[in-house]
């Protein structure tokens, strides 16, 4: 990973293989030899964990993923320090069932736009869950993108009720989330 970039609220960025030397907060309006990563673009709007229990064994991550940079980024995956598995996850509705699966090819976030992480749709999942994550909890998760560039943000822990969807896969039950 590259060097840290000062944390923003709620959002912290590492710059890959062609992070800037000047990543340790020097004036952002100097010109910079090196080239921007999806990281320095990226934002979360309103992100948001579902309660779970370790015996749960899974819960999901969900909010507004934002890319402020005019050409598309990709996150390729994410981590979490309570999860030994975590996976981008959309769902798929066929006749009255849907089915969760992992992306092929991650989520795409569209030049200056969004991607919403919703219950019933896009989100990242974090299964084999190694301690309960109670509400009222901040937790962090971090992403990173096909260009090697890594970010975190920080989110509270909810409950909600819902989105109980089929994992496609097997192995870890009806998802609870």
């Amino acid at each position: 990973m590259g060097r840290h970039r000062p944390p923003r609220p709620a959002l912290t960025a590492c710059g890959g293989p062609a992070a800037s030397p000047d990543a340790t907060g020097a004036d952002a309006d100097a010109p910079s030899t090196a080239a921007a990563t999806a990281a320095d673009s990226f934002g979360v709007t309103d992100p948001w964990v579902k309660a779970a229990t370790a015996d749960d064994g899974m819960t999901a991550v969900f909010g507004e993923i934002t890319n402020g940079s005019d050409a598309e980024v990709t996150i390729v995956s994410a981590s979490h320090d309570a999860a030994d598995t975590v996976e981008l996850h959309e769902v798929v509705t066929e006749g009255a069932d849907s089915t969760m699966r992992e992306k092929d090819g991650g989520f795409v976030v569209p030049a200056g736009g969004g991607l919403p992480l919703e219950p019933g749709a896009d989100h990242i999942m974090l299964m084999d869950l190694t301690r309960d994550l109670e509400p009222g909890d901040e937790t962090t998760v971090a992403v990173e993108f096909s260009d090697g560039s890594t970010a975190e943000f920080t989110a509270p822990v909810k409950e909600y009720a819902g989105a109980n969807e089929e994992y496609e896969g097997g192995g870890h039950g009806d998802g609870g989330h």
